[in-house]
């Protein structure tokens, strides 16, 4: 597909997105403030069946809106299930915006779905094996929150862990072949020629990024797709990861999160809970070997 017919295929589909919403002034932040970037626009590209749209936010007053009018919306839907609440916090001197679960981490709408493997790492969400939705539910209702996004039913995901401009944005990616973007309230799509260079050989080019230990985790889910990478963009990643200290808990945490799979959740709340009740414990291999072999 050319820029113009990925143009005009995300454009539909985030105006038959907005139809669904009641709420005239989410309607109006949403047109102003929404990028799609990521894997969406490679599938495409590619002529490819596309998992879903990642949708970004221009400023964190947005997202934070958009956030808490799909949390509400959970809530009501589901009164029987745990409820939602969107958080504002402080990490390393960035605001973050924040999906709280109490006591689960992750909530979903089980019904019509199918997960392949619940293990697959994804960066920007949720397990990618989320099927069509072909029931007659309400379209691009909330079906599963995290604490990096809100996966809608219809495939549109909002990706709440970073928001900005396209630039700020590709500051927290990996790789470059995910750098296409499209921006919806100037109708503009941006193809970087590297970018395009890479997708049209499969090739993992590491660009740097927050957080290399998702990278280093990701990068299996692409070779397994057919993609290749060299040890120069592993050597990379390793450089960028032992600047950090990943017995900081609030370091390791971070960077866990970033990856997105349930056992990693699972993981982070066994060693909060450890925290919790021993206040002289510290983080170290041999208890994180251990935890990691009874999850895995």
């Amino acid at each position: 597909m050319n820029s113009k017919g990925i143009k005009k295929s995300i454009r539909k589909k985030l105006d038959d997105w907005i139809l669904s919403i009641d709420d005239e002034e989410i309607k109006k932040t949403i047109k102003q403030n929404v990028i799609v970037t990521g894997g969406a626009i490679v599938s495409l590209l590619n002529n490819e069946k596309l998992n879903d749209y990642d949708v970004y936010f221009k400023s964190y007053k947005s997202l934070l809106k958009v956030a808490k009018y799909y949390a509400n919306e959970w809530n009501e839907l589901h009164p029987d299930k745990n409820r939602v609440e969107i958080k504002e916090e402080e990490l390393h001197q960035e605001k973050r915006v924040t999906c709280f679960i109490r006591s689960e981490g992750i909530v979903e709408e089980i019904e019509n779905d199918i997960r392949e493997d619940e293990s697959e790492p994804v960066y920007d969400g949720i397990p990618d094996v989320i099927e069509d939705d072909e029931t007659e539910n309400p379209k691009y209702r909330p079906r599963y929150f995290t604490t990096n996004a809100i996966s809608l039913s219809d495939k549109i995901q909002l990706v709440i862990r970073f928001y900005g401009n396209v630039e700020d944005i590709h500051k927290n990616y990996d790789f470059v072949h995910c750098t296409c973007s499209y921006d919806y309230s100037e109708d503009k799509v941006n193809l970087p020629n590297k970018a395009l260079e890479c997708i049209i050989n499969k090739e993992l080019y590491y660009i740097g990024s927050k957080y290399p230990l998702c990278s280093i985790i990701r990068a299996r889910k692409f070779i397994t797709r057919g993609w290749h990478i060299n040890a120069g963009q592993y050597l990379k990643m390793c450089l960028q990861l032992n600047d950090l200290d990943l017995h900081d808990f609030d370091t390791f945490r971070d960077q866990l999160t970033g990856v997105d799979s349930a056992y990693f959740n699972h993981a982070i709340n066994g060693i909060e809970e450890k925290m919790k009740n021993d206040p002289d414990f510290k983080l170290e291999n041999n208890y994180l070997f251990e935890i990691i072999n009874r999850i895995f």
